[in-house]
């Protein structure tokens, strides 16, 4: 079952309002946000969240050690002490992250945890899910081969890079602009592996690659020389721009959008990125409305509402919405192709 970020966050909050505690393990490329989203479900549901890399674990680690116990009649009894990272009491989700990536040894130990719910003399409590992640042999992963049995105990469900669902939680973050410009301009660029080089593009990667920018530094060494060499080429594009400060301030009078897509999409990108308020992003709208076709109108309104919808600004859609009949529509066709 291969779903988007959105979906799998949907798809495990629905084993949590359904008390569903199955184990799921959740295949994807590597930077694709397996283990982002997982943490994400668990926050928005109020559950602690408990993040194991079974690779980094050897099997003492995770059964925990032998000690004698002190029972003063030398029956030379001893108990397993298990490790003080495994919940004890309360509701959460312990995420064994990495676990095709554990050596067979490993794996077989983690077997008990997930199908018995306990290890040596360490009993999972009740409230407890357990989630794993793991990646593909096809991304070229240093991965194991998972025993039968073991992947037999889970549902599995694959996650796969979405530029809708990046762009969403980028503007929520407040990643650079110029990046979220670039990905829309560029949407395949999100995640494309290569194997063969150290560093190439992936949603985590583009997340310190808009770190690095706003340092001003080159963005390269997280990307890739490739799409380093590509997004420099495009930020050199926003010398071309009108002052979009103007435009937000309702002064764009005057001031024409240029015919280059690739500068357009860094207008329209922009200027939904920079709106503050509702008055801000009517002021581009109308502005919008004059300069451009409808299909830029359309990319503007959609990433807006995907920022007011992340940050939970949606007082400001609201009043948008009554203000022009135009911005209405184009408002409820984005609102019903996310719905769709």
């Amino acid at each position: 079952m291969s779903l988007t970020p959105t979906e799998l966050q949907s798809y495990l909050s629905a084993l949590i309002s359904g008390e569903l505690k199955l184990s799921t393990m959740i295949w994807g490329p590597p930077g694709v946000g397996k283990s982002s989203v997982v943490a994400q479900v668990a926050s928005r549901h109020g559950l602690e969240f408990v993040d194991v890399r079974l690779s980094q674990l050897a099997p003492t680690d995770l059964r925990g050690l032998p000690v004698p116990e002190a029972d003063g009649q030398g029956g030379g009894v001893s108990k397993w002490y298990p490790p003080e990272f495994l919940p004890r009491a309360g509701h959460g989700v312990l995420f064994l992250d990495e676990v095709n990536m554990a050596p067979p040894t490993m794996q077989g130990m983690a077997q008990q945890l997930i199908l018995d719910r306990r290890v040596g003399s360490y009993e999972l409590p009740e409230g407890w899910f357990v989630w794993a992640a793991g990646n593909r042999k096809e991304d070229r992963a240093s991965v194991f081969d998972m025993p039968a049995p073991l992947a037999n105990r889970f549902l599995h469900l694959s996650v796969r890079a979405d530029f809708d669902a990046w762009r969403a939680y980028a503007l929520s973050r407040g990643l650079h602009e110029h990046v979220i410009a670039f990905l829309t301009f560029r949407p395949e660029l999100l995640h494309r592996l290569d194997p063969s080089q150290p560093a190439w593009p992936s949603p985590r990667a583009w997340e310190m690659a808009a770190q690095l920018h706003r340092a001003g530094l080159d963005a390269s060494p997280a990307i890739g020389d490739a799409a380093g060499a590509e997004f420099s080429a495009f930020v050199r594009l926003y010398e071309q721009l009108p002052d979009l400060g103007h435009v937000l301030q309702g002064r764009g009078t005057g001031l024409r959008l240029p015919d280059e897509p690739s500068v357009r999409y860094a207008a329209v990108v922009g200027l939904a990125a920079r709106a503050a308020t509702a008055d801000e992003a009517f002021h581009a709208f109308t502005w919008l409305a004059d300069s451009a076709g409808p299909e830029w109108l359309q990319l503007y309104v959609a990433t807006l509402v995907s920022k007011f919808q992340a940050i939970g600004q949606l007082a400001d859609l609201a009043e948008l919405v009554g203000r022009d009949p135009r911005l209405a529509d184009l408002v409820q066709q984005t609102l019903t192709l996310t719905e769709g």
